[in-house]
């Protein structure tokens, strides 16, 4: 097989090789030849094998990248005995033809360009979580995200590193992520079994890193080379795919921008429970990507180069397995940023989670998943009425702190951007941070009525997520009861009619935030 490589690595082709896979690079076009290889959680050891591999990878590719997979290309043998892809002769093997995209637009180039950030991460959480949405979530599937699986997952894991894991780690890093994972599962047993009768376990990428995530300057989004070899490993948690991509810009060096991401994919799929369980998630996975790498490290047929470029990867996965078990860096807060209608709760909110690189959790999306209504669906109710009664705010509070309670367990800040108009409610938030030993702060947004007027005016002609209108102003300010039961060391009164980024002075005085050069 050693010949296929060398005869396809022709003029112009560069070839990059993988453990499972020879990928070469043409200008244009792009051809990847499975190895014959067996390695327990996969098999590639015959060619009918390998052409169904082929075909199950151009197939599910083309969910999250349509135009880019062309299909599956046969692999002849000549009468002078050469290899080519495509050629006269019999078929001896078969590729996966796929257009080559620029590398400028790679997630892990731009990201190493500075060209990755939080608009790129948003639309990719909007997209990965429409994707999950759209995927498959039946009871067959559903098995794989259940507590056993991922318990079978972790033990393959160990059992397949057991000869090289030492070369990477000393026996004691080692045996600590091995006893914290297997301690996390155990403890958390009761969350692994809700996920999976919440239907969020689902058919989906399974192997989202940068470099499988491609961006052009227009915004057009592609996402390739899904794992295509085993539904056990594609087929998890829908928490298992956002956790790759946190994992992986953390491996980069930017977890200020794995938390932006989790963050977005949280709000944009109103999935805040899986926060508890990310950090497991991001060391079995870096744990995963850690044995990869011991695999091509070890591969004989490999060039010196390659392996040892694969065994420095293993070692910063396996420490990078055994990091997320440690404290966030930031450390927990409740913020709670509220005011009356207009008076730019939800800017202030936005900039306020930026700054603690926190999730939002929002009033008006959260109301409207109750109700089981897009975010952008206009629910035009009366003052107090209808999706605004008494009885479905109360609701609606309830869910904005049981999903704060979610964020808070993983240790991490939350934000919530909700009015807050009245103590009973301020206070339910103030008693939920005590109860998890965390601070709270209630960020007061205020304006001119005649501002906030104005900005209604604006948002009836262009309507979004809030449902506030300009008829509800005057029955909205009536209603809201003045915060005098806080103390001012939990009270930051910000005027909204300044740009938010003129309140950042103000806040760092108040509120931890990312040390200083941490970030890019």
């Amino acid at each position: 097989m050693g010949k296929i490589k060398d005869d396809l690595r022709g003029p112009g082709v560069q070839l990059v090789e993988t453990h499972i896979s020879w990928v070469f690079l043409a200008e244009r076009d792009v051809w990847k030849v499975k190895k014959p290889v067996s390695l327990g959680f996969l098999d590639f050891s015959t060619p009918h094998k390998r052409r169904q591999a082929c075909e199950a990878e151009v197939r599910l590719n083309r969910r999250l990248a349509p135009d880019v997979y062309r299909g599956v290309v046969p692999v002849t043998l000549d009468q002078a005995g050469h290899h080519r892809i495509g050629g006269a002769g019999q078929p001896v093997d078969w590729a996966v033809h796929i257009a080559r995209l620029p590398d400028h637009h790679r997630a892990d180039v731009r990201l190493a360009r500075g060209t990755l950030g939080t608009t790129q991460l948003q639309q990719i959480a909007e997209r990965l979580a429409s994707f999950h949405s759209e995927s498959q979530s039946t009871g067959s599937l559903s098995r794989y995200g259940a507590l056993e699986a991922v318990a079978a997952n972790i033990q393959e894991n160990f059992d397949q590193t057991a000869d090289c894991i030492h070369t990477h780690l000393n026996p004691g890093e080692a045996r600590e992520i091995e006893v914290w994972q297997r301690t996390f599962l155990q403890s958390n047993a009761d969350r692994f079994r809700a996920r999976v009768a919440q239907g969020r376990v689902r058919e989906g990428h399974g192997d989202l890193r940068l470099e499988h995530i491609y961006i052009d300057d227009s915004g057009d989004l592609n996402i390739l080379d899904c794992i295509e070899f085993s539904e056990r490993f594609r087929c998890a948690d829908v928490c298992s795919d956002a956790a790759f991509l946190s994992m992986d810009l953390a491996w980069h060096g930017r977890v200020d921008l794995a938390e932006q991401f989790l963050a977005a994919y949280a709000r944009a799929a109103s999935d805040y429970d899986l926060y508890p369980l990310i950090d497991f998630y991001e060391s079995y996975l870096a744990y995963v990507r850690g044995k990869v790498a011991c695999i091509l490290a070890s591969d004989a047929g490999a060039d010196r180069r390659t392996r040892q470029h694969a065994a420095r990867e293993a070692r910063r996965y396996f420490a990078l397995a055994l990091a997320s078990k440690r404290r966030p860096l930031i450390p927990p807060a409740l913020l709670a940023v509220g005011g009356v209608i207009a008076a730019g709760k939800t800017t202030l909110a936005e900039h306020v989670a930026a700054y603690v690189a926190a999730p939002v959790i929002d009033a008006d999306r959260t109301r409207k998943w109750l109700l089981g209504l897009s975010p952008l669906s206009p629910v035009p109710e009366q003052p107090w009425a209808g999706a605004y009664s008494h009885e479905v705010t109360e609701q609606v509070y309830a869910e904005l702190l049981r999903r704060a309670q979610a964020v808070l367990t993983s240790g991490r800040p939350v934000v919530l951007d909700a009015s807050f108009r009245s103590r009973r409610h301020r206070a339910a938030a103030r008693q939920l941070a005590r109860d998890n030993h965390v601070p709270f702060y209630f960020v007061e947004c205020r304006a001119d009525p005649s501002l906030c007027r104005e900005r209604l005016a604006v948002r009836d002609r262009q309507p979004g997520v809030s449902d506030g209108r300009l008829d509800l102003f005057e029955a909205f300010r009536a209603h809201w009861e003045p915060v005098t039961e806080l103390p001012q060391a939990e009270h930051i009164v910000l005027d909204t009619s300044l740009p938010p980024d003129m309140h950042a002075e103000k806040l760092r005085r108040r509120v931890s935030a990312w040390p200083v050069g941490l970030t890019g």
